[in-house]
Parts: C-alpha cells; sequence; structure tokens
C-alpha cells in the first residue's frame, strides 16, 4: 500500500498544489520559499492533527483569504445549494492504491467502489467552512465593521475640537484582524472517504463518505503513520550541551518497548537492581547526619518524621543523563562529542533520530504499524559540508530500504513494511548524488502565491516521445556530474565554452559599474544565476529550460557557414575516384554566408522556413520565446537567444571575431601586447588590410588562456576594454527582475 499523490488546496503557497510520490524515494527539489517547508507542515497539521498543531489564519493561501473576504463581504448571501458547489477551506488529499493480496482490513470502510479492478482509495482532510458557520460568519462581520465604523466616528467626534496637528485618528481594524480572531470559531476539521472517477482518472469531490462518525476516523493511524525530521535541529557543539547522548535514551525507550530479543533488556534491569541496593547502603551512611536531624523534629507520632534515602535508578534517566558519546581520533584517543565537527555531528543525530523514528514506526510490540510509513526528512543537508551531503544521500536509501522488519519469538523475520520517505533539499550536492535521478519532484513558483510540483520523469517522457532518448541521458549525465545547482538558481545563462565561462564575471562585473541600476533592480553579481557551459548544443537544454521554467539567456555564436569546394593543400580542388567535385560547409565571413552551422539557431530557426539573412535582421526582442507545446517568439518571453550583431559597421561570426573588431580592444590589446600569452602573430594586429575575422581565424593560439589575458590586463575600473554589443544587451536584460 503506498501513497500515489498527494493533493492540497489553499495552504500557504500551496493553493492549488499536486505531488506525486514514488515507492519509496521522493527528492523534492525548489528555491527558497517555493513550498517545501509548507508541504511538511500541511500533512503534519492534518494526520497528526491535536491541539498543539492548529491550523491558524496564517496557514490559509494570502489569494485564496482574499476570495473568503468576498465571499463574506458580498452584499447578496449565496443559498445553501450555490454555497455547496464548493467546498470552502483548506483541503488534503491522499490518493492511496493497494495491490491484490494485500491486507485491506483498516481500508474496507473507506472504499467507495468494490470492483476487482480498481485499486484506489481517497482519504480527505479538510478544514472547512459549512453554510451555517458561513451565514454566521457573514453576520458578525457586518457588525464588526459597523462597529469599527462607529469607532471612527467616534474617535472623529471626540478630537474635531483639537487643532488639526494634534488629532488622533483612529485605524479601523480591517477584516485580517477579524479572520485571525474567529478562524477558529466558523472553521472546522473534517475526515472523509471520497470516490476516484476511474474514467476520468479525478478525484470525485461529489461522492463522499463523511468520517466524522465513523469508527474509521479513530482509526487512521493505522492506515497512515507520518513522522518528521524538521531542518530546525537542536544539534549543537557546545561544550554543555550533548545531543547525541540524549538521544541514546530515546533510543533505548524505543528498543524496551519493541526488541523482541528481552535478554539485552533483562540483563540491563538487574545491573541497575544490584546497582540501587549498592548506592542505598552508601546513601544511608552518606545522608546519616541530615536524617537524624529531621527526626528531632518528630511529628504527632513517635518515628512519624524519620526519612530514609535510597537509590531508584531510572533506566531511560540513567542514560540521558549519564552516557556520552565518544568518537574515536585515527591514533585511538577518545574525544568527546561536542569535540566533533557540527556537520558529523548533524550527520549521526539524524541516524539517532531515524532510529527512533523507525521504532516508533514499528510500535509495541503487541501492536501492528500502520498500512503507510510516511517519512520526512527536510533538508539534511544543514550544517553539513558537500561530502556530508554526498554521504546521506548515498546511505539514506540502504539504511530505510528494509523498512520496518517484524520477528517472531524465535526471532526470525515474518514480514517487511516498506516506508515511504520524503526528503526535501536545495543542496546540489545530493541532487548529484542522488542514485534515482527520476525520484526528483521540482516545485517551481507560478506566481506570489502558488506552487507547482513537476516530476522528472515527465521531462524525460517529453525527450523520449520527441525521439531524442540520447539527449536525455546526456543531460542527466551532464546534470549530475557538473550543473546540479541549474535547479536551485533563479536565471541561468547558457554559454558555449571557455572564452564566455572565463569571462561573464568580469563583463556582469563592468556591466554593474557602468550602467545604472533600474529600482528595485539587483547587480548581476549579486543574483542567484547559474552559468551552463554547453558548447554550441543549448538546443539540447530546451526542454529542460521549459521545463524549470527559469529566465534564461543563450549566448551563442552566428557560426556562418557556405559552400565551397573541397581543396587540397595547393589550393587545387579535390575529386573523388570518380573524377567528380566535392563540395561542404566552410566557415566564412557573415557578409559571405549562405547560411549557419549553430545547432541551437538551427532549432530555434529552423532551416526551411527562415533564411540565414532573415536572422541577422531580427532584433533583440523578437529573439525572445516562451514555450507552450512549441517554441514561440513572444515579447514578454523567458528564453532570450543573443548571437553577434551588426557593430561598428561590422556583424562577426564569433566572439573572438567581435572582440577584436571594436576599436577600444584592439588598442586595449596592443598597448598589452607582451602580456597576452594566448595570441599569436601579435603583427597582424598592426596591419589595417586584416579584418577581425582573419585575426581571429589567424591569431588565437588559446581561447582560455586568451581570456584569462583579459582578465590580466583589465583596470581596476573595468574601463579598457569594450563588452560586444550583444553580450551587454543580453545581460542587461537578464540583470531585470
Amino acid at each position: 500500500m503506498k501513497i500515489e499523490s498527494i493533493y492540497i488546496n489553499n495552504f500557504r503557497l500551496l493553493k492549488d498544489f499536486k505531488i506525486d510520490l514514488e515507492e519509496s524515494l521522493s527528492l523534492v527539489l525548489g528555491k527558497n520559499n517555493t513550498g517545501k517547508t509548507s508541504l511538511l507542515t500541511c500533512l503534519d497539521k492534518f494526520i497528526n492533527n491535536s491541539d498543539k498543531k492548529k491550523i491558524v489564519s496564517e496557514d490559509f493561501n494570502l489569494d485564496y483569504k482574499k476570495e473568503i473576504e468576498k465571499l463574506i463581504f458580498e452584499t447578496i448571501e449565496l443559498n445553501e445549494e450555490d454555497f455547496n458547489k464548493d467546498i470552502h477551506g483548506i483541503k488534503l488529499r491522499l490518493v492511496i492504491s493497494y495491490e491484490e493480496g494485500e491486507n485491506t482490513s483498516n481500508i474496507s470502510d473507506l472504499m467507495m467502489d468494490l470492483d476487482p479492478n480498481h485499486n484506489k482509495i481517497i482519504l480527505g482532510y479538510e478544514y472547512y467552512l459549512n453554510y451555517d458557520q458561513y451565514k454566521e460568519f457573514r453576520k458578525e462581520y457586518k457588525s464588526f465593521v459597523l462597529a469599527e465604523r462607529k469607532k471612527v466616528k467616534e474617535c472623529e467626534e471626540k478630537e474635531k475640537h483639537k487643532p488639526e496637528e494634534e488629532r488622533k485618528k483612529y485605524i479601523p481594524k480591517n477584516f485580517d484582524y477579524f479572520f485571525k480572531l474567529n478562524v477558529e470559531k466558523f472553521f472546522k476539521y473534517r475526515w472523509k472517504s471520497i470516490n476516484y472517477d476511474y474514467e476520468h482518472s479525478v478525484i470525485d469531490e461529489s461522492n463522499f463518505n463523511d468520517l466524522e462518525q465513523s469508527k474509521t476516523k479513530s482509526n487512521l493511524s493505522d492506515i497512515i503513520n507520518f513522522k518528521y525530521i524538521s531542518a530546525k535541529r537542536s544539534v549543537t557543539n557546545k561544550e554543555n550541551e550533548k545531543t547525541l547522548s540524549t538521544q541514546t535514551s530515546e533510543i533505548y525507550e524505543r528498543s524496551e518497548k519493541n526488541d523482541e530479543d528481552e535478554k539485552k533488556i533483562d540483563e540491563f534491569k538487574s545491573v541497575i537492581e544490584d546497582t540501587d541496593e549498592i548506592l542505598g547502603n552508601v546513601y544511608e551512611a552518606l545522608f546519616s547526619d541530615i536524617t537524624e536531624k529531621v527526626s528531632l523534629f518528630g511529628g504527632v507520632r513517635k518515628d512519624e518524621s524519620i526519612i530514609k534515602v535510597i537509590s531508584t535508578l531510572q533506566r531511560k534517566e540513567l542514560l540521558k543523563g549519564n552516557t556520552t558519546v565518544i568518537y574515536k581520533h585515527s591514533n585511538d584517543s577518545e574525544f568527546p562529542e561536542h569535540y566533533n565537527g557540527l556537520g558529523y555531528m548533524n550527520l549521526i543525530s539524524m541516524i539517532f533520530e531515524i532510529e527512533i523514528l523507525v521504532s516508533e514506526f514499528k510500535r509495541g510490540k503487541d501492536e501492528t504499524p500502520a498500512d503507510i510509513n510516511l517519512l520526512f526528512i527536510e533538508e539534511p543537508e544543514a550544517h553539513t559540508h558537500p561530502q556530508m551531503q554526498y554521504v546521506f544521500i548515498k546511505n539514506i536509501t540502504e539504511l530505510l530500504k528494509d523498512g520496518i522488519i517484524l520477528k517472531n519469538s524465535s526471532g526470525s523475520i515474518t514480514k517487511k513494511i516498506p516506508f515511504q520517505y520524503i526528503i526535501s533539499t536545495h543542496s546540489s550536492h545530493i541532487v548529484a548524488n542522488c542514485q534515482d535521478f527520476n525520484s526528483i519532484k521540482y516545485l517551481k513558483k507560478e506566481s506570489v502565491n502558488d506552487i507547482k510540483a513537476k516530476n522528472i520523469k515527465d521531462l524525460e517522457k517529453e525527450y523520449t516521445s520527441a525521439g531524442e532518448e540520447k539527449n536525455y541521458r546526456f543531460l542527466k549525465q551532464y546534470l549530475t556530474l557538473n550543473r546540479a545547482e541549474l535547479f536551485f538558481a533563479d536565471k541561468a545563462i547558457f554559454i558555449e565554452g571557455d572564452t564566455e565561462r572565463i569571462l561573464l564575471p568580469a563583463m556582469m562585473k563592468k556591466l554593474d559599474l557602468e550602467v545604472e541600476l533600474d529600482a528595485n533592480e539587483l547587480p548581476l553579481l549579486s543574483q542567484n544565476i547559474s552559468v551552463i557551459e554547453v558548447g554550441n548544443y543549448a538546443n539540447i537544454f530546451e526542454k529542460l529550460i521549459s521545463f524549470v521554467g527559469l529566465k534564461s539567456l543563450i549566448i551563442t555564436d552566428l557560426d556562418s557557414v557556405k559552400k565551397d569546394f573541397i581543396r587540397n593543400s595547393d589550393g587545387s580542388i579535390k575529386k573523388t575516384k570518380k573524377d567528380k567535385e566535392r563540395k561542404s560547409d566552410f566557415s566564412c565571413r557573415v557578409s559571405e554566408a549562405e547560411k549557419t552551422s549553430n545547432p541551437t539557431l538551427l532549432f530555434f530557426y529552423p532551416s526551411d522556413s527562415i533564411s540565414f539573412q532573415n536572422i541577422l535582421q531580427k532584433s533583440f526582442e523578437e529573439k525572445r520565446f516562451s514555450k507552450n507545446s512549441i517554441w514561440q517568439e513572444q515579447v514578454d518571453g523567458y528564453l532570450q537567444i543573443i548571437m553577434q550583431t551588426e557593430e561598428e559597421g561590422y556583424c562577426a561570426r564569433s566572439f573572438e571575431d567581435n572582440f577584436f573588431h571594436l576599436s577600444q580592444n584592439k588598442t586595449f590589446i596592443k598597448d598589452n601586447r607582451s602580456k597576452f600569452s594566448g595570441l599569436k602573430n601579435l603583427k597582424f594586429f598592426y596591419d589595417n588590410s586584416k579584418d577581425a575575422y582573419f585575426l581571429a581565424e589567424k591569431c588565437v593560439d588559446s581561447k582560455g588562456s586568451f581570456a584569462i589575458d583579459i582578465l590580466r590586463c583589465t583596470n581596476e575600473t573595468y574601463s579598457n576594454w569594450q563588452i560586444p554589443a550583444y553580450i551587454k544587451e543580453g545581460l542587461l536584460w537578464l540583470r531585470k527582475d
């Protein structure tokens, strides 16, 4: 039995949210403030519902709260039929599936459909407003508004005799104030079993059983048991705090309830009982003076005030106060836990905590574990360095793979109940080292108050359906080895190679210095921008760009080519054995070009529908795209493609070509000639008959070294060289919010 999907409505950022869960691990990714903690909290508040975990007004989605205000403030009151067309409140839906042969006794009362081919139940949790409470809400809010208006008038009347500058004003309380005070009065919890429409693969909200009066409600904990490890862990490496040592008592407490092998427990008890007797004799001598003094005060009867100090060791408390976790150094020296690094302590504490929770999932010896056991680990990367994050994600599957192990009296395994577990993270190292890339769930903010979850498996389906399985395998390998941080970036730049990679930070810095920021605009180097080196194959990443929906800039080259005869070293035309002349595509100046060889440009501008000259004539805005089913030019799109444009009367083929053509840059190179080890044939820079295309072809010895040379020769104000216009324009677009 497992949870297939979780639906959440109107809870914090999760206005209309759905996430699919895997059979074991679901790795939930997302930048800060994309609903990861909201998901955990919603599950906890509904499944582990208690007085300490109540839903409060701050848990309501902000957009939805405005809808409630409108509903309550509307002049015309809805009739019951119209009101009940929707469920007014916060909703959680768990889609649970089961397999043939599984024990379904706990869920039998939840089954809305007895068709043997149907295997889903829908468990519904709500914090909702019913019709009677809706009418009462409207009535009381109307009175509240009238009372607030009265207070305003009374204040005005009281203050009208004072000078204008001394008059106080009463600010009337708004709907949020009233809602916060009264949400618990009008909204109530409800538990449901809901029908699943198999024909349309949707939840049929109109067909449900209310579980309020059903015995099943009290047994929901036997269907699903939810526990979590919060990111706010109490791990420190302060000398006076013993986090790990304290956890040993919790582990013991669970073991005392669950361990089928009681021999070890009995031995522990026996030792404590013997110790009690020994300590009792010691205490009698140690406290004899004070006990005699107490006896002198007497009482109503003889010997009434005689006291005795005895030993009553408690097994749990004995461990809690008197155990110390130590660790061994390489030379066998032993150190207390607080000498260890915070990262190691955090990792060990999580392992201890998982052990405690596994025991809680297992329950007591005479109790049966729940059908579904869901564990949520929030941000395990807290306080840990990359290597520790690698160790955690590599081993967590192994740690939890056996689930809950049940044994008989002889110690033989009788059953294994698997875990479903969710790990939320914004660690690129955890993502890069996750064994199952397809377990990733990517949380993306669609609007200010709405989050959507996407399955990485759906991205794989996109590539597969397009016949691009190899591209997906490459993408998966590339991301896990190099650039998993893309999932956590706010913006992305896709570049071709070493030159752009080395120079981009300097170009960003230069622009931030030279071009004044607009209102609410952050410097480029202060933004969370991921730079991805993709060669001239950014087209392979186009489905990923659409999947994550990031504002993205693709920097590529025009790569102009023309057909020409294949020639021998002496310039003569090479012929085949059949004495036929052969032609091929050769790089050339843009002014001579017939087409482009750049795969990215060919993807976004298919050669059969647009000519090379049409590409050259496109404006900056016409190189911007958005994707629904296909990529389309869109002025307010989130993907901008940039390539060389005409500048100082010339259009270049490549970055180097463009850089060399700019007069300031040519002077910059000449002034620092001795420092440019990445260039060769520098004499050509003094030959006015050689254009920039020639210099790019004949004078670049190493693109990487050339880029480093530029940085070495850059002055403190970044003012002695010029950024090509196409890159400047693209970066300034990316800098905007």
